[in-house]
């Protein structure tokens, strides 16, 4: 299995999800940088109570650019809950999603936040 490793921006965008207020909708962009150097696009709902410490999301996301030197794109899907202190966040490449010489991708996408905000990812994967 190869890794990747670096960093990533993000810019999120509130939308109306058109489920009212307690359904959130986001738009975002991110920008890789590291052995994956590429753009992601995506589109995320959330529900619950964030602040008090209780919420969920899913989000899908597509990626394009260059993976350890190999042009490509393909997906990411996230699920993520925090509920009484406790966080689980899972983000795995979307099976038949890569195309170009990432065509048939898979593998696991790891986030961590430090605490100046800097988003780090390591992604686990194989073609």
């Amino acid at each position: 299995m190869a890794t990747a490793n670096g960093t990533f921006e993000i810019d999120m965008t509130p939308t109306d999800s058109g489920l009212g207020e307690r359904v959130g909708h986001f738009t975002f962009t991110k920008t890789f940088l590291g052995d994956l150097a590429a753009t992601g696009a995506g589109i995320m709902l959330s529900a619950g109570d964030p602040a008090n410490g209780s919420a969920g999301y899913v989000a899908l996301e597509t990626v394009s650019g260059s993976l350890n030197g190999l042009d490509g794109s393909f997906a990411l899907q996230q699920f993520g809950t925090m509920h009484g202190g406790e966080q689980a966040l899972q983000i795995a490449v979307v099976p038949g999603s890569g195309h170009g010489a990432l065509e048939g991708i898979t593998g696991v996408f790891n986030l961590t936040v430090d605490d100046d905000g800097t988003h780090r990812y390591e992604l686990n994967y194989e073609i």
